[in-house]
């Protein structure tokens, strides 16, 4: 028979202690986690489309089926395309059906500027009431051809101001006329139009080639040019009241 001396029997004991404190420590000690992995770089989105009328698009393009034409001839949508675009009649308005360039003209801002835009101009046909240009990345507005033989819009009481109803895909933009443009071309508005109708409004490859139909009002005005809430307040009562009206 064996017997376990204590001198040997206090050894195995004290190397089992010795183990467990070691696994024990080994349990509490600090870890490295490894590295989280970077967050891919997402570019910033554009806001969605806003939703700013209570009259509808559709009966906005219900008055805007015919055309009775008040242009003595026909706008190009761009510089060497076919003239085939005519400004409209309506009972207290005009129209035109055409495509969106867009118009980054005025106040330099982060989006608007000569980097941005190859074709920008740091003035603009008409200013804001303190005399400083328009911002054409916050302000919708819209612009007219330059008065020619073609059409002189002065002749409907249109002018810096004027409030428009801009119709792109079921959506509605109340915006103010706030540039003028070439004689023979139209279908431009500004960054800040084509953005909130959800229109790519970069300025040197956004904009789009058909379906936005622009509703100028004679004789309205907005003062100051730069409020953006008296456009949207004096174009609903102005479009509210060409729905209604049972003429052409």
């Amino acid at each position: 028979m064996t017997v376990m001396s204590p001198t040997r029997g206090f050894l195995i004991v004290r190397v089992r202690s010795l183990t467990l404190v070691a696994a024990s420590a080994a349990l509490l000690a600090p870890t490295t986690l490894p590295a989280a992995a970077p967050v891919p770089h997402r570019p910033r989105e554009e806001p969605a489309a806003r939703r700013e009328s209570d009259v509808r698009a559709a009966d906005l393009l219900a008055k805007a089926r015919g055309c009775a034409p008040v242009s003595r001839g026909r706008y190009r949508p761009d510089a060497g395309k076919p003239a085939t675009i005519e400004v409209c009649g309506l009972r207290g308005a005009v129209f035109w059906k055409a495509d969106m360039d867009i118009d980054c003209d005025g106040r330099p801002t982060r989006r608007c500027n000569r980097r941005t835009d190859p074709g920008f101009s740091p003035a603009s046909a008409y200013e804001q009431s303190d005399g400083s240009r328009l911002n054409a990345e916050r302000l919708p507005y819209i612009v007219l051809p330059t008065p020619s033989r073609i059409w002189n819009h002065r002749a409907q009481g249109l002018g810096g101001g004027s409030v428009a109803a801009v119709v792109y895909r079921g959506r509605v933009q109340y915006a103010v006329v706030g540039d003028t443009g070439p004689r023979d071309i139209i279908g431009e508005a500004s960054y800040a139009t084509a953005r909130r109708l959800g229109i790519p409004a970069d300025p040197s490859v956004g904009g789009t080639r058909i379906g936005v139909t622009y509703i100028v009002f004679e004789h309205s005005r907005v003062a100051p040019i730069e409020s953006h809430a008296a456009a949207v307040a004096e174009g609903e009562r102005l479009a509210r009241q060409l729905v209604a009206d049972e003429g052409p």
